[in-house]
């Protein structure tokens, strides 16, 4: 499989899209004004202690103060018994150097804890954890213990002192003795410069940025079958190719300028490919196709057949439908970055086999999701469940906010019920005032109908009142504004 990143930089905005077999797969968005925080460290100020959640709210010097649950507060015990309460651990007033696990998303502030750690290409340093560990998408025993071997091998190499752990990547397969001693080198250094601001730093104050977007996704995304990291902006070109060299020496010759007159984002359709992302409806290749809705809780899935009646019969049908859709479904995940519990209604499958096949196929197709996935087979209504590891906002959160007509609902009120609406307010209305006459003024759709269809009802509210009502056009009220003028 090969693969290709595009990283389009303007002042406002950062786009990356990473693209594999021509098709976008991933897309990350950072807007100057809202770029994410995750990985970045603070000093903050306890603002409230909440005993009953067992949770506090921490002042980091955002709009909304941010969340942090006892679990993540200093050294806590596999036992919840042995748990201390958030009243013992932290108090109102206290300073606290906190690291954000998760962006603000929604209404949400954003989630923190005093379990700090900072990455680089191959390893997460931990300074408060003795213990090393391998990342557990590298499944090859043999490799695991090998690299177990490289960290101790390379902390004993260390000038500085090493006291505490690391994570060892998915990235770090196969890499050499001399690259992890560079990588740990650089994380020892990166964390005395922490250490050293976090003794002067005040509250609340950041004592550590994590790289903007383009260079964090160099470190994060590319792996061995990205052929191409093109950028279409030539100062960040010239840093990106810096940060190769001392970092990743094996990426430097695959960064190029991208200088072309076509937008970067037209190539492989991107531009389209976003647009589509943000559709409820995905089509599948088959005919078949998806309904994906995010909601506050969870998001669900619904696979339907639609035009795809298949050539042999209803059970092969449903069976390549659902074969396909689960392929379609991971892409989805990651390109609209959903994340926490996610339902999915495959079309019913009478055969077990085609069933246990669908679920491979789908567990097969999330392998390659950088976020951690968790799936729990199928209920016993037949549903799929699965959980996706949410860090940041989604696609539709990033690029979108609710629909000021309709609040959100994804429906308007037909103008018929809006008509209605109107009468028994213009009865209301009369009972509680004495006007001469009533001006309606509400959307086109609705004096239309007011006019045509409903103009015998108006004409009996007329007589049962007494009094003259008269219809306004107001062309920027949605469908379901209107407003009633006594005269």
């Amino acid at each position: 499989m090969s693969g290709e990143v595009l990283i389009n930089l303007t002042p406002m905005e950062t786009r990356v899209a990473v693209v594999e077999n021509g098709v976008l797969q991933e897309a990350f968005i950072e807007r100057a004004r809202r770029r994410g925080i995750v990985g970045n460290i603070y000093q903050g100020k306890v603002v409230r202690v909440l005993p009953g959640m067992q949770a506090a709210f921490v002042d980091i010097g955002l709009s909304r103060a941010a969340f942090i649950h006892a679990h993540d507060v200093g050294e806590h015990s596999a036992n919840g018994d042995d748990q201390p309460s958030i009243s013992q651990l932290l108090h109102e007033g206290q300073s606290l150097v906190v690291q954000v696990t998760k962006d603000p998303i929604g209404s949400k502030g954003a989630r923190l804890t005093t379990h700090l750690s900072v990455p680089s290409r191959y390893l997460v340093y931990m300074p408060d954890s003795p213990h090393n560990g391998v990342s557990q998408r590298i499944e090859d025993e043999t490799e695991r213990e090998r690299l177990r071997g490289l960290v101790e091998e390379a902390a004993a190499e260390q000038q500085i002192e090493v006291s505490g752990g690391f994570i060892v990547r998915t990235a770090a397969e196969g890499v050499t003795l001399e690259e992890m001693v560079a990588d740990m080198h650089f994380l020892l250094r990166l964390w005395r410069k922490v250490s050293e601001r976090r003794l002067t730093a005040p509250a609340p104050s950041v004592i550590y940025d994590d790289l903007p977007l383009f260079m964090r996704t160099l470190r994060d995304v590319m792996r061995d079958d990205i052929e191409k990291v093109r950028i279409d902006s030539r100062e960040n070109h010239v840093k990106l190719v810096e940060f190769a060299e001392e970092f990743m020496p094996s990426a430097v010759g695959r960064i190029e300028h991208y200088a072309g007159e076509r937008p970067i984002f037209d190539l492989y359709s991107v531009e389209d490919e976003i647009q589509k992302a943000l559709a409820r409806k995905v089509q599948l290749k088959s005919g078949g196709y998806l309904v994906i809705d995010p909601t506050e809780a969870m998001t669900t899935i619904d696979v339907n057949t639609g035009a795809y009646v298949g050539h042999r019969n209803l059970e092969e049908t449903i069976f390549k439908t659902n074969l396909e859709a689960a392929t379609a479904i991971a892409r989805q995940l990651r390109l609209r970055n959903l994340g926490g519990i996610i339902i999915i209604d495959f079309i019913d499958m009478v055969d077990t086999e085609h069933q246990r096949q669908v679920l491979r196929m789908l567990e097969k197709s999330l392998e390659r999701d950088h976020a951690k996935t968790k799936c729990t087979g199928v209920t016993e209504l037949g549903l799929v469940q699965l959980t996706r590891k949410r860090t940041r906002e989604s696609l539709e959160q990033t690029l979108c906010e609710p629909c000021p007509s309709c609040q959100g609902r994804g429906t308007l009120k037909t103008p018929e019920s809006v008509c209605y609406e109107i009468f028994r307010e213009i009865l209301r209305e009369e009972r509680a005032y004495n006007a001469e006459t009533y001006a309606v003024l509400a959307s086109q759709a609705v004096v239309d109908r007011l006019l045509d269809e409903e103009s015998a009802a108006v004409a009996d509210l007329e007589e049962f009142i007494g009094k003259t009502i008269r219809f306004q056009v107001e062309t920027h009220y949605s469908q379901e504004q209107y407003d009633i003028v006594l005269m």
